[in-house]
């Protein structure tokens, strides 16, 4: 079962940062993150569409919306 609301370190194993560098970024880059309990939480297909649109800007492809 794919786990659709991972925690910081899920997060922070595929992107091969530290769970620190995951902090970071939610602080400064804002990805879709939102707090539980006082943790960041991700949702995956948020997180997945928010890397796809950073990974096409990155390479010069236009976002679509």
């Amino acid at each position: 079962m794919t786990d659709d609301i991972p925690a910081v370190p899920e997060v922070a194993r595929p992107l091969k940062v530290a769970e620190k560098t995951v902090y970071t970024m939610t602080q400064k880059v804002r990805p879709p993150a939102f707090k539980a309990e006082g943790q960041r939480r991700f949702r995956r297909t948020d997180l997945d569409a928010w890397l796809g649109a950073k990974t096409r800007r990155a390479v010069g492809e236009e976002e679509s919306t």
